[in-house]
């Protein structure tokens, strides 16, 4: 009994967790478009835990555009869980008796814009093998109809899917069924209950109110359903100033003056669309399958064009400012963005760093410790040419000297860096840290005496901050190709090249 007490309140926190995000963006002073934050809304019913509406809308990841969300959120302790796509027909999925979360979408439909989404969020994990795992777009978490449409009879595979959810809504054919799932998204598994707290806490400071990262309990979980008992549960950006003044929540310090840039090629859930406004902002999602370039897509000729001319375009707009960049991507990415933003680009770069660990915002003065670093100089004797093995966060050096001596026959030289204390993705503790590194990898590089024309090759296993920073250093190396490793050994399990600058 205690246990299902305690899920019932890391549920509810949850939740409130998702509100304090968007309600965040209330005062972002970076573009933002959200206009109102709704908690435990009046409607539409199963999805009105939580409400966020754009004016002007949201860009989708196609061509639509997205005026609101609504936000079913279903939380476990426990991330055993596992469901698919009768579950979207069983009431008990949502703990409901008698609708199931499909029927509660076609009620939500009729009443919402037709500009709406409607996202189910969850920490449950889609079935191995399920059909709706075959269907769910790692771009925004909506279904691929196309896919869907595969199969002429109720016997193929999909057209189990359809028969099932097309009679259990009473619809007569598959067309309505394709309108109906339309603005239909999936979010599986989302982010755990601490991740929700490092996020908020992350935004806070971003927007000017007081984070909570000491306390054991997280005030503003209580705080929203304390607000609700009171009738206040929907807020736009006046009320929530005035309620944010009304309870201590603004930070004393002055807000930071800087323009928000993202650059993404992975997913961070239906909320990564908001780190930017729509002209700072560049996704990729489109060009990737997992960690690759989908059929058709070359890093070299299709991607490195894209982003070169994008930050090439902030760069010129923001000479002399501050860019806080966030960057959810590649490691080729990151460098190529460090490569962009150089050192006599005249910007002031702030980084958000997520991965692992809380996130955090890192920028070369931030005063972190500085951990030593470890140079390995390995001499091959095959070429003129130099390979650079940044081994942060994993070992890198065995993979990276597999493919060098099987690909790579002009490489003479490995210079290899590692931290003293052991790789892991706690081991670069900062911004002054990572850019530490970079001056390093610059410094070692340096003392070489490469001869004119040698190539550098650099293989990264590090967090981006490093990643950027060494790309800022490339300035000085001559002519580098990139690689990217296939960790979930999509294509070859090793790795390949991917830009050249």
């Amino acid at each position: 009994m205690a246990k299902a007490v305690v899920a019932g309140w890391q549920g509810h926190d949850y939740q409130a967790r998702i509100f304090w995000y968007y309600a965040s963006f209330l005062r972002a002073k970076t573009g933002s478009n959200v206009t109102e934050v709704s908690y435990e809304a009046d409607a539409p019913k199963a999805f009105d835990d939580v409400v966020v509406r754009y004016n002007p809308p949201k860009p989708g990841y196609c061509s639509e555009r997205i005026s609101a969300e609504y936000f079913q959120i279903k939380y476990h302790v426990a991330s055993g869980g596992r469901f698919g796509y009768e579950s979207l027909v069983d009431p008990e999925f949502i703990n409901a008796k008698s609708n199931s979360l499909l029927q509660r979408l076609k009620e939500a439909k009729d009443i919402a814009k037709p500009s709406s989404s409607f996202i189910l969020v969850t920490t449950d994990t889609i079935a191995d093998g399920d059909p709706l795992g075959e269907i769910h777009r790692n771009t925004d978490g909506s279904l691929d109809l196309d896919k869907l449409a595969v199969g002429q009879t109720d016997r193929s595979r999909m057209g189990k899917v359809r028969k099932l959810w097309r009679n259990h809504l009473g619809l007569i054919n598959d067309d309505e069924l394709f309108e109906l799932l339309k603005g239909f998204r999936i979010e599986a598994p989302a982010f755990s209950l601490q991740r929700w707290r490092d996020n908020v806490n992350l935004q806070f400071k971003i927007v000017g109110i007081e984070p909570c990262e000491t306390n054991s309990d997280f005030r503003y979980d209580g705080l929203i359903r304390t607000l609700k008992g009171q009738g206040k549960y929907q807020f736009n950006r006046d009320q929530f100033e005035e309620m944010c003044i009304a309870e201590g929540l603004i930070q004393s310090i002055p807000f930071e003056d800087y323009t928000a840039v993202a650059l993404r090629s992975f997913r961070d859930g239906p909320f990564e669309t908001l780190d930017a406004s729509e002209e700072n902002t560049l996704s990729l999602l489109q060009y990737f399958q997992g960690r690759f370039p989908v059929s058709g897509i070359e890093w070299k000729n299709s991607i490195q064009h894209v982003v070169t001319e994008f930050l090439l375009k902030i760069r010129q707009s923001q000479r002399g400012k501050k860019i806080r960049l966030f960057l959810d991507s590649h490691s080729s990415i990151a460098m190529l963005a460090g490569k962009c933003f150089g050192m006599k680009s005249n910007l002031i770069v702030e980084l958000v760093q997520k991965g692992k660990g809380s996130p955090s915002i890192w920028n070369v003065d931030d005063g972190g410790d500085i951990r030593p670093t470890d140079v390995e100089k390995i001499d091959i004797e095959r070429g003129k040419d130099v390979a650079i093995v940044l081994s942060i966060t994993r070992n890198a050096l065995p993979d990276a000297q597999d493919y060098i001596m099987s690909e790579l026959s002009e490489v003479g030289q490995i210079l290899h860096f590692s931290p003293r204390e052991g790789f892991g993705f706690q081991s670069i503790t900062s911004g002054k840290h990572a850019s530490n590194v970079a001056e390093i990898v610059a410094k070692t590089f340096g003392e070489l005496r490469v001869p004119f024309g040698a190539k550098v090759h650099i293989f990264s296993a590090a967090p981006n901050a490093v990643n950027f920073f060494v790309g800022q250093q490339t300035d000085y190396f001559g002519t580098c190709i990139f690689y990217e490793f296939d960790f979930n050994r999509q294509v070859n399990a090793s790795y390949i090249p991917s830009f050249t600058v």
